[in-house]
């Protein structure tokens, strides 16, 4: 097994390849998280500019019970995305901040995705074409 540090600094590296590619404006902002062990965090950023559009977090007042699992990351996503649409914000890029799409990540998206914000999954599109 890897020791933490390790992974730390694998998942810096995937985490700057995937910035890289994605890249936040004012139209389409980006949705960045972050995950540690015990919160959860995310962000809409507008990388232009630089600025912090919307944010919410495990940590927050309104946030009931324990910041680290699946209901609470889906508690945190419906909450950044109610904030980044009142901000005036329709679409948004997922930034997965290097962890794999999984879990209290995959929760996190999925809730802003019922929102509205992300663009629905293939497999979503898919069913959408069939019906």
């Amino acid at each position: 097994m890897y020791s933490r540090p390790k992974r730390d600094a694998s998942r810096r590296h995937v985490h700057a390849r995937i910035r890289r590619k994605l890249h936040g404006t004012a139209e389409c902002p980006r949705l960045a998280v972050f995950r540690s062990l015990k919160h959860i965090y995310a962000q809409v950023i507008d990388d232009n500019a630089g600025r912090t559009l919307a944010a919410a977090s495990s940590t927050d007042k309104e946030s009931e019970g324990y910041g680290g699992n699946a209901a609470a990351a889906a508690a945190v996503g419906a909450r950044v995305a109610e904030r980044a649409k009142t901000a005036g914000i329709e679409k948004v890029v997922f930034d997965r901040g290097g962890h794999r799409y999984h879990g209290r990540v995959k929760a996190l998206a999925e809730a802003v995705r019922e929102a509205g914000l992300l663009p629905a999954s293939r497999e979503r599109k898919a069913k959408e074409r069939e019906s």
